[in-house]
């Protein structure tokens, strides 16, 4: 609970904009501040009635353009609220500056949590629902990407061509711009940015990617299904088949990865990445004989990002105290390393 503060909110004035804008919620609340999303401020809200929701707005200070963007989650949630794929409901949106100092919204509470850690998947999910709550995420990505951008309202959410294209572009320059800094280059990471631009493949028609499509991202209910995708914010239109390489990247396919494998798809008793791959194929009947393409993509992207990480650690641009950066170093070669796995499982 809070003691009558909420970082980032005013809250005599959020709640007057709330009375005044919202039929559904009746101020005061009890204002409980929640963690995760990505630093985005969210607290849950509950009113004199007992009925509870959730706002969110972004951190304070000075940030990137088009991070954090407020306007773009509620813009997803409002036009998915009426299909299959399940997002909280959307109840407000502000987009005066004024109330508070940054757009916010508030939407449904659910039921449901993320999962981050092995640990937290297996106090959660029951062994014996694993396999049918891995499946049910799939089918849900396979919902999103069966929907029409165009005929949900959301047509300009991005540009429609290239998204790996676009992606490799940003990528490649944010290695790049890391390598003086970082101290570090390696040359696979230009060879594998030339492999992915000759062959680039075939978009097809654009669909709604998440983006970041992963166990912490979906809430779980008590019936260890999907009862929310949160964190819409770097959503957008683009190739569906790079959205499902991201997701399947952290599932093992053996044993052994499953062993190493500390996050929450570690835990025993889900179906291998393959059958994963295999469910995905069936429920949207895409051809999935170039899959590895867009998984060693996706390693690679997320060997720049993690690069980027370092490189400002190395600038002093953050604190190191706490990081093993020996360890982040060298995450950076294994996922070189997968990537360049990957591209020859193609070859």
């Amino acid at each position: 609970m809070t003691d009558g503060q909420a970082e980032g909110y005013d809250i005599p004035a959020v709640e007057a904009w709330i009375r005044e804008n919202v039929e559904t919620l009746t101020p005061p609340f009890e204002w409980t501040r929640l963690e995760g999303g990505h630093s985005n401020l969210t607290y849950r809200l509950e009113d004199v009635n007992g009925k509870s929701a959730v706002i969110r707005r972004p951190p304070q200070g000075v940030l990137l353009p088009k991070a954090h963007d407020m306007g773009r989650e509620w813009s997803l949630i409002s036009a998915l609220g009426p299909t299959p794929v399940p997002v909280p409901e959307a109840i407000g949106f502000c987009e005066d500056p004024d109330v508070t100092g940054a757009w916010f919204y508030i939407m449904g509470l659910i039921d449901g949590r993320p999962l981050y850690t092995r640990e937290e998947t297996e106090a959660w999910i029951p062994l014996e629902k694993r396999e049918a709550m891995a499946f049910n995420m799939v089918d849900v990505l396979a919902d999103l990407h069966s929907l029409d951008p165009d005929e949900i309202g959301l047509g300009d959410l991005g540009k429609k061509d290239s998204y790996v294209g676009r992606q490799l572009k940003t990528w490649y320059r944010s290695w790049e711009a890391s390598v003086e800094p970082a101290q570090m280059d390696d040359p696979r990471a230009h060879a594998l940015r030339d492999f992915f631009l000759e062959h680039l493949p075939d978009q097809g028609k654009a669909r709604v990617v998440h983006g970041d499509y992963a166990l912490h991202n979906v809430l779980f209910g008590p019936d260890a299904r999907v009862a929310a995708v949160v964190d819409w914010e770097i959503s957008t239109l683009g190739d569906p088949l790079a959205d499902l390489a991201y997701f399947l990247n952290v599932w093992p396919e053996t044993e052994e990865e499953r062993e190493l494998n500390l996050g929450g798809a570690g835990a025993p008793g889900f179906p291998p990445r393959s059958a994963l791959a295999a469910r995905y194929e069936e429920r949207t009947g895409r051809n999935l004989d170039y899959l590895d393409y867009y998984v060693g993509f996706n390693r690679w992207k997320s060997a720049a990002i993690i690069h980027g990480v370092y490189a400002r650690y190395m600038a002093g641009q953050k604190s190191t105290e706490g990081v093993d950066m020996a360890d982040l170093r060298e995450r950076i070669v294994r996922t070189l390393d997968l990537s360049e796995e990957a591209v020859n499982r193609l070859k």
